[in-house]
């Protein structure tokens, strides 16, 4: 339930209707999420509503690593635990109780949350994210490929993990499969307008 709550924290939402006395789910891609801020008000929005967004995400599976303090637990448990609280608070984002349930995508809570649990593998989807979207000026299609690329890693460092230490958490795999799958369905929409070629390219350097 907290998880959810935090989730539910509609950051585009209430700056857009406070700092610039619109609702950004009314303009653009009608997403309410860092990319469509961007697209319809800029870095200056954008920017605290990516930051509040992930804070959400790395909170809530943070929280469940106070677990660690109770010896009987291990560190793969300790990991799968955090993963329980993946879901809900990427619900909460997508489905805001405090914004009607007309949320955002769920990115940036999610990068926030595999931060939380993987540090080093959220940098490396990070890269992927940056590489495809320098070449493609898509966010989308960039965010697609990250979300892609996260089981490929997961399922590589769990192999690494097993070999060294005899122990791997097969929930952490099934979630990054999870988590791949979801990234393509909240862009259904986004991968359809790019095979029509419609898909609005972002340039974050551009002027406004």
């Amino acid at each position: 339930m907290v998880a959810y709550l935090l989730g539910s924290i509609p950051s585009a939402v209430w700056i857009g209707r406070h700092y610039y006395g619109i609702d950004v789910r009314e303009h653009g891609s009608k997403n309410a999420g860092a990319t469509n801020m961007l697209r319809v008000l800029g870095m200056r929005a954008a920017l605290p509503v990516f930051v509040i967004d992930f804070l959400k995400g790395f909170v809530a599976v943070t929280l469940m690593a106070l677990m660690r303090f109770d010896a009987s637990i291990s560190p793969m448990w300790i990991i799968n635990f955090k993963i329980m609280a993946v879901a809900p608070v990427v619900l909460g984002h997508i489905f805001p109780i405090f914004a009607s349930f007309r949320g955002g995508k769920g990115v940036s809570t999610l990068i926030g949350a595999i931060t939380g649990i993987q540090p080093h593998l959220a940098l490396m989807c990070l890269a992927v994210w940056v590489l495809i979207f320098i070449f493609t000026h898509y966010v989308s299609f960039a965010s697609m490929a990250a979300g892609c690329a996260f089981p490929i890693f997961v399922s590589i460092f769990s192999t690494i993990n097993y070999i060294r230490h005899g122990d791997t958490s097969i929930t952490f795999i099934i979630f990054s499969v999870a988590v791949a799958a979801l990234l393509i369905w909240t862009h259904r929409a986004n991968l359809a307008r790019l095979k029509a070629g419609t898909e609005s390219k972002t340039y974050i350097w551009k002027k406004r």
